[in-house]
């Protein structure tokens, strides 16, 4: 796995072509990558903390223990919103992450 700033990367093509890449993130308070999207649908297991997210023109909440899905193609963007860290698993059916970012800057 490669470590990128408070979070790991797990791409499966790196391990004999396997069809599941994941990101484990660990963040502070108000950080989150910007709006994006992805050729697949993308899933997120919320472990710890509280994160908010956008995914078209829906907002919502979820807090650990909670999933929420982002279908294929479908603008998103998530950050901490809570007061402690933000413990998250980003589950992409893909051997490798494919994203398209929609602005000019990641966070």
């Amino acid at each position: 796995m490669l470590q990128q700033s408070g979070s790991w990367l797990f791409e499966g093509i790196d391990h004999g072509g396997v069809g599941l890449s994941f990101f484990l993130i660990d963040s502070l308070p108000g950080a989150g990558p910007d709006l994006h999207a992805h050729p697949y649908t993308e899933v997120f297991v919320v472990h710890e903390g509280e994160a908010t997210f956008v995914v078209g023109d829906q907002s919502l909440v979820a807090v650990g223990g909670q999933v929420v899905v982002a279908p294929a193609d479908r603008p998103h963007k998530f950050h901490n919103s809570g007061s402690a860290r933000l413990r998250i698993t980003n589950l992409h059916p893909s051997p490798r992450t494919i994203t398209r970012w929609l602005n000019s800057r990641n966070l």
